[in-house]
């Protein structure tokens, strides 16, 4: 039986350890300092933000026969979208959201440049604005954005940007399980959302097939999870760690919860934790392998 050396076997768990760290920490898009500039007490979420969340419904179907418009002004349904023909990736955001929806929609955008599979010819985008007073002019805008960004005009006819009325929003986020908050400005002249991020995988026939959370997304994972859904595979629950949005008007003069990252202190005590036993085991181990025999047997 061949016995590994003490300094290997320390440095391949002090490796090992760093690789869970650093899988954790990619999970988080931001710095620390990105994590809160708003009121949290006793380590708590913002009252507003206990209502927020999402619940990953898979198999659950989506409302598919409730109305709503598209960026062209058209009146569709969902059924539109998931006919039974390909598979989609859908969310919930609203277009006038001045911080993570753009986050969401920038990585789904970022991540899809990387899969080989193509909106419209292999799959539909479909987006679902959760304010019901934005209109076909502001979903028009925001798909111009995103088809440009991602660098592929001729796949326009799969971006899918609705806006619709609080009844059929309602009945998308109780299906998805994507619970939001509106929230008025302290003059009551205007308003805002609380909200998380998630982009969801959808089959063909509109079952919700996978959740991908936070604003950053992984091309291998959403290939996957295309692939699998079109085949009508319902995936398996995720990691819950939520990205939140929680945003006053600047010129309100009032502090905001901008993107709230719910682990990250953890993830930076574990670090600096692991940071400080490398450094003390790799002291012991250049140690050891001064004192080892082998070591001074070649050395003399």
């Amino acid at each position: 039986m061949t016995t590994m050396h003490p300094i290997r076997k320390t440095r391949l768990a002090a490796l090992l350890g760093c690789a869970l760290v650093c899988a954790s920490a990619m999970g988080q898009v931001s710095g620390y300092g990105d994590k809160q500039t708003g009121e949290v007490s006793g380590g708590q979420l913002p009252t507003v933000l206990q209502r927020v969340g999402v619940e990953q419904h898979l198999n659950t179907p989506l409302p598919l026969h409730v109305p709503f418009t598209d960026e062209t002004g058209k009146a569709v349904t969902l059924n539109d979208y998931f006919d039974g023909k390909k598979p989609g990736l859908f969310a919930l955001v609203y277009y006038r959201c001045p911080m993570l929806c753009s986050e969401e929609m920038d990585g789904m955008a970022s991540a899809l440049q990387m899969v080989k599979l193509k909106p419209g010819s292999d799959f539909n985008i479909v987006m679902v604005s959760i304010d019901p007073r934005e209109t076909p002019q502001d979903a028009a805008e925001k798909k111009a954005m995103y088809v440009k960004r991602y660098g592929h005009p001729e796949t326009a006819n799969g971006w899918h940007f609705l806006v619709g009325p609080k009844t059929s929003i309602d009945a998308v986020s109780q299906a998805t399980g994507y619970g939001y908050v509106e929230v008025k400005s302290p003059d009551g002249q205007t308003s805002q959302f609380a909200h998380a991020s998630a982009l969801e995988v959808v089959t063909p026939e509109g079952r919700l097939a996978q959740y991908y959370m936070g604003v950053e997304y992984s091309p291998k994972d959403l290939l996957l999870g295309l692939i699998e859904a079109s085949g009508n595979k319902i995936g398996s629950p995720v990691a819950n760690i939520l990205t939140y949005c929680y945003h006053y008007d600047p010129q309100q003069n009032k502090h905001s919860l901008i993107v709230s990252r719910v682990v990250q202190l953890g993830g930076m005590v574990t670090v600096a934790g692991l940071g400080g036993f490398m450094f003390l085991m790799f002291r012991r181990d250049i140690k050891l392998g001064r004192d080892h025999s082998l070591t001074k047997r070649q050395n003399g």
